[in-house]
């Protein structure tokens, strides 16, 4: 199960679930538009991993109850305080992720709905939200340490609701069919407000101090995905080999300069001018040959190898659970795969594209995940910045006709990148999905599913 969507300024999420399977590959293959004249002189494909790509990794579980069961035997003194926090986090983390992603769809959506639809999934949400957060408080731990963990979190969701709620009064239509719903949704965050209040969550300075408030909730933010956060190291492959490259290089240009002055030694005789420069010239050679046999050695020796693994260690245990292989390269037009050039489509603008390649073979110990949980959660962010940087300033001018008046529009110069991934299944079929990224210099303007 893969999804993308636009995250924050100029980046794209995309989020895979790593089901109840212990190996899992994946490839993505991100067309770059002709336009930019985007190429591996720009920037390399190391350069890209680092500054283009990033990702982190959760657990994730589909039993939406399994957090609040934990919750009531803390309660009664049966489960260890560690796993009371794993679960609570777990709990409010997946629900901080779907409240937030809910209330973005609401927002790309609202334009193309019915008022009366857009009634019923707001109402849909606030009726999911109250519920949640009702259970939540349904059982609190008696433990002291626990308690104040607990009121971390509550405080966290109670915040985190009433600012998406308020965001979607905001960007709420002013029509009388919404005047409900806005009326129920502001009656809702005051009676949040008011309970943060009444428990004390927040001292008065930080209650007024709208700053101080974010930052603490960044803070509970980072300190609820903590315990669901797996944990990963970072390995780069290949470093033998690279030496034996650049020892295989020196050696077979020392071979050569060895062979040539023993034949220069023979054909000058005696140690003369000519024979110095002659020498100079040759080691002159040497140099500027070696770096290029060595870079082409390199290519060779890692040709088709993976470049980096993760190591993914459980935050509780401490226990190794799993890795994952991961390969980028720059690939033409005519290495694409064919499935993967027919779900692209468009074989004119699709020539001029560059195409980095993506891939990604995870393996997973389930049996030594955290009780209770079979899956995980992983996320990689797709930073454009280095993309806006070669798309031109300035916009274009629009002219059209109203009225018998010609009216002018500045419009954004924009470009549309494509995003395809191949997922291989457990019955060894793939299953491919296309998105179209459209981004201009400050941000991501939307991001689309394309279905064949």
């Amino acid at each position: 199960m893969i999804s993308v969507e636009k995250y924050e300024g100029l980046t794209a999420r995309i989020a895979l679930i790593n089901e109840e399977i212990k190996r899992q590959d994946v490839e993505f293959y991100l067309f770059v538009p002709g336009e930019l004249s985007f190429s591996k002189s720009i920037l390399s494909e190391d350069e890209f991993y680092y500054k283009v790509l990033s990702n982190t990794r959760t657990y994730f579980t589909s039993q939406h109850h399994l957090p609040l069961v934990h919750s009531r035997l803390a309660s009664r003194d049966k489960l260890p305080s560690d796993k009371y926090r794993v679960s609570l986090s777990l709990y409010a983390y997946q629900y901080a992720l779907s409240l937030e992603k809910t209330t973005h769809r609401f927002f790309d959506t609202l334009a193309d709905v019915e008022e009366e639809e857009a009634v019923e999934q707001l109402e849909v949400i606030t009726d999911m939200a109250v519920e949640i957060l009702r259970r939540l408080r349904r059982y609190v731990p008696k433990d002291e340490s626990l308690i104040k963990y607990y009121n971390n979190v509550d405080n966290y969701l109670s915040w985190l609701t009433e600012q998406r709620f308020l965001s979607l009064i905001a960007h709420m239509p002013r029509s009388a069919a919404f005047k409900p719903i806005k009326e129920q949704l502001l009656a809702f965050c005051e009676s949040e407000a008011a309970y943060r209040i009444e428990q004390n969550y927040n001292s008065s300075k930080a209650q007024t101090d709208a700053t101080r408030m974010v930052n603490k909730m960044r803070l509970a933010r980072r300190l609820i995905e903590y315990p669901v956060t797996i944990r990963q190291k970072d390995v780069v492959l290949g470093q033998n080999l690279n030496k034996l490259a650049k020892g295989a290089a020196a050696g077979l240009v020392m071979i050569f300069v060895t062979v040539a002055i023993i034949r220069m030694r023979s054909f000058l005789g005696e140690i003369t001018l000519s024979f110095a420069l002659a020498m100079a010239g040759l080691y002159a050679m040497r140099e500027i040959f070696k770096d290029d046999l060595r870079d082409v050695l390199w290519r060779f020796i890692r040709k088709g190898r993976p470049k980096w693994r993760k190591m993914f260690t459980d935050p509780t245990s401490g226990q190794r659970i799993g890795s994952q292989l991961e390969w980028l390269d720059y690939i033409p037009f005519d290495k694409i795969p064919d499935d993967v050039r027919k779900m692209r489509k468009g074989k004119l603008r699709q020539r001029e594209e560059s195409v980095v390649k993506i891939k990604m073979v995870t393996q997973m110990s389930t049996t030594k995940f955290l009780s209770g949980y079979d899956m995980t959660r992983e996320v990689w962010r797709i930073d454009f910045r280095p993309f806006s940087r070669l798309m031109a300033r300035g916009k274009e001018r629009y002219y059209a006709l109203s009225d018998g008046q010609v009216t002018r529009e500045s419009i954004d110069k924009r470009h549309q990148f494509n995003l395809v991934s191949k997922q291989k299944n457990q019955d060894g079929s793939f299953t491919i999905q296309r998105w179209k990224i459209t981004v201009n210099r400050s941000k991501v303007i939307d991001v689309e599913e394309v279905f064949s």
